[in-house]
């Protein structure tokens, strides 16, 4: 299965794939050609829980800052442990092994409901 299959985005540039219990969230692709390489990550403290469009993290890419949103609403289980020591995996493979974080979604199919497949997604964006 290619991975862009089950990628939900949402507008503000993040995405989410269900893989069952969880949710695997990162960045878009697309997000990352705007900004540049990611150079610092605020991440969000497993345990936490986040309601659908709240902030959860800050990425930083050349001195601009930006805020993350929840695509769905969850509990954190997970900080993706590649990224603990470099951003590298982030910046190159933002769709597949750089993903942020793992949740535990609170309702999974009630907040898909405003996110579009990987393919609208870029027709919508460009």
């Amino acid at each position: 299965m290619n991975i862009l299959d089950g990628l939900l985005c949402a507008r503000t540039n993040e995405y989410v794939i269900d893989c069952g219990d969880y949710c695997l969230v990162g960045l878009t692709d697309l997000l990352l050609s705007q900004l540049g390489d990611i150079i610092f990550v605020e991440f969000p403290e497993v345990g936490s829980f986040y309601t659908k469009k709240e902030v959860f993290a800050t990425v930083e890419a050349d001195g601009a800052a930006t805020e993350l949103y929840m695509p769905i609403a969850g509990k954190i289980i997970e900080i993706n442990p590649a990224l603990t020591d470099s951003l590298d995996v982030l910046n190159s493979e933002p769709l597949s092994d750089g993903w942020l974080i793992k949740v535990e979604p609170a309702d999974f199919q009630a907040d898909t409901y405003d996110l579009s497949d990987y393919n609208d997604y870029i027709n919508e964006h460009s």
